[in-house]
């Protein structure tokens, strides 16, 4: 990296032709003579001036320090989804009952009001409203209303332990999401006393402790990418209103967003929701109500629209 030799005369008496006594300097190979003379600091500070050029390429320039890592989002943007194990092979999903009104009953089936399965963890009499036509095998109904079957727990094997075993998932999934380490900061009790209408909810899990009940009364956004993960955490109610529309932004995939409702999910008319509700209670739609979703209720559903399961 170095030598360093004895040379007579300075560098200014060698320019003008004067000799003088040698003098011993310290010379890079690329850099030429860096220090003069015999003082250890001036030898240490050559020494180091050599490391450093060395360690930048030999170009004499200094690299750029690396950039930081972007930090992850509050919530975290690496959060699993939640696994619906079986109960993800149906729209509908309920254990007391289905009941089809409002827009429902006069849906078709060029405009069903369900587009894929429903079953019920019950006797096909609790499932009303449908036009129901059991098939030939006797292991699921079909109706105008539905582009899908319908299953309930009298139809004969294998039916009955599906639905049973569906039933089972559905309660592990909502014990998963209710489970997740819960918001805190931005994520912890979001909105104004529940109300999340008018926000942009980046992705991460929302828990809500004071107060307990949730609305959305105004269109909210949830943007984020295909891979990002929603999961609302709500121990009370969680009620929208008449008209108003969760929107994804982003690249935001309805089958990554989880409502976890304790006391009962209400959607007014014509309202519209992504994402799927997992409810301890019962899930409602009311006349009109849309959702690009799957209803999965620990008691009953009574849909008053239409519900379209989210693309996998």
């Amino acid at each position: 990296m170095y030598r360093f030799e004895n040379i007579t005369g300075g560098i200014n008496d060698r320019k003008a032709g004067h000799l003088a006594s040698p003098v011993r300097y310290a010379v890079h190979p690329t850099y030429g003579i860096l220090a003069a003379g015999y003082n250890p600091l001036m030898w240490l500070m050559a020494l180091l001036l050599a490391a450093v050029v060395a360690g930048c390429g030999g170009n004499g320039s200094i690299a750029a320090p690396a950039a930081p890592a972007a930090p992850a989002a509050p919530g975290g943007t690496t959060l699993a989804a939640v696994n619906l194990l079986t109960a993800g092979n149906y729209a509908i999903l309920a254990v007391s009952a289905i009941t089809c009104n409002g827009s429902c009953v006069t849906a078709t089936s060029s405009v069903p009001a369900v587009t894929g399965k429903v079953a019920l963890s019950g006797v096909a009499a609790s499932i009303t409203g449908f036009t129901m036509t059991e098939d030939s095998s006797n292991t699921f109904w079909t109706a105008p209303q539905v582009a899908g079957n319908i299953y309930a727990t009298d139809n004969v094997a294998p039916t009955p332990a599906a639905v049973s075993q569906a039933s089972a998932d559905m309660v592990t999934a909502y014990n998963d999401a209710a489970g997740r380490p819960a918001g805190t900061g931005a994520f912890l009790n979001a909105g104004a006393a529940g109300e999340i209408g008018g926000l942009t909810l980046a992705p991460g899990v929302y828990t809500w402790t004071t107060p307990v009940n949730v609305t959305i009364s105004t269109d909210v956004t949830l943007n984020g990418s295909a891979t990002d993960v929603w999961i609302f955490q709500i121990p009370g109610t969680f009620a929208q209103a008449a008209a108003t529309k969760v929107i994804l932004s982003g690249g935001a995939l309805a089958k990554n967003i989880f409502w976890q409702v304790g006391a009962g999910a209400t959607l007014d008319t014509t309202a519209h929701i992504e994402g799927v509700i997992l409810s301890g209670t019962a899930i409602t739609l009311n006349n009109g109500a849309t959702g690009n979703s799957r209803l999965m209720a620990q008691s009953a559903v009574t849909l008053g629209g239409a519900v379209t399961q989210p693309a996998p």
